[in-house]
């Protein structure tokens, strides 16, 4: 071979090796962000499920972020990451339920949505709040034990929701009422109707309907 065919043999060979390490280059330099997100909601994922297990297992009052984690198979850093305490994955978990449930509200047919008298909507409200809780109750609990209920989104949705209803029924003064209102949709309260007094959640949600239509009686 002559060295003119051996030089250009050795150029060949390094342009190909600096063609290889472009390439291997290019792969650093492209952003990992894209997978660091897939992971995470991997990881979001997994905690969830194994999360809404727990709740549906247990009390959710003894669930803990060791068991949580545990159950998820991930680490305590990587829950602690997405979730600083049990209440938050609950929260989490009910928000999907609860947002289909304010869509209703707001755009859905009367009586639920707009278009029905103040005590319709407020009746139609308590029936489904009540069917949420049946369905949902590990959740509800989970997310809303004790005074942490009114620092949630959702209770604020549903305290400007009743504030409106009473204002459209012509109360001077609605403030005071909106919670009273919101009571009886306590979760820790329907499951002592339900559980400890043995009430029908049929039961509960006819009673608590005629409560809404005198409270908000048509023509007064």
């Amino acid at each position: 071979m002559s060295d003119d065919e051996q030089r250009g043999r050795g150029a060949a060979s390094v342009h190909r090796v600096g063609g290889l390490l472009g390439d291997l280059q290019a792969v650093d330099d492209q952003p990992v962000a894209p997978r660091r997100r897939a992971d995470a909601e991997r990881n979001r994922a997994q905690i969830l499920a194994a999360a809404e297990q727990l709740f549906a297992e247990q009390d959710p009052r003894t669930v803990t972020m060791d068991r949580i984690a545990k159950a998820a198979g991930v680490g305590r850093a990587t829950l602690y990451r997405s979730f600083p305490d049990p209440s938050s994955v609950a929260v989490a978990l009910l928000d999907e339920h609860e947002r289909r449930l304010q869509g209703q509200l707001i755009y859905g047919p009367p009586p639920l949505g707009p278009g029905a008298p103040a005590g319709e909507r407020l009746a139609a409200f308590y029936l489904a709040m009540l069917d949420l809780l049946e369905r949902h109750l590990p959740l509800a609990l989970g997310a809303e034990t004790g005074p942490a209920r009114f620092r949630t989104g959702a209770y604020g949705f549903w305290r400007v929701h009743v504030r409106t209803l009473l204002v459209d029924h012509g109360i001077q003064d609605p403030d005071p009422l909106i919670d009273i209102a919101l009571s009886p949709l306590s979760p820790e309260l329907f499951q002592f109707q339900r559980h400890e007094l043995g009430l029908s959640a049929e039961r509960v949600g006819r009673s608590l309907a005629d409560f809404a239509r005198q409270l908000l009686r048509s023509g007064e």
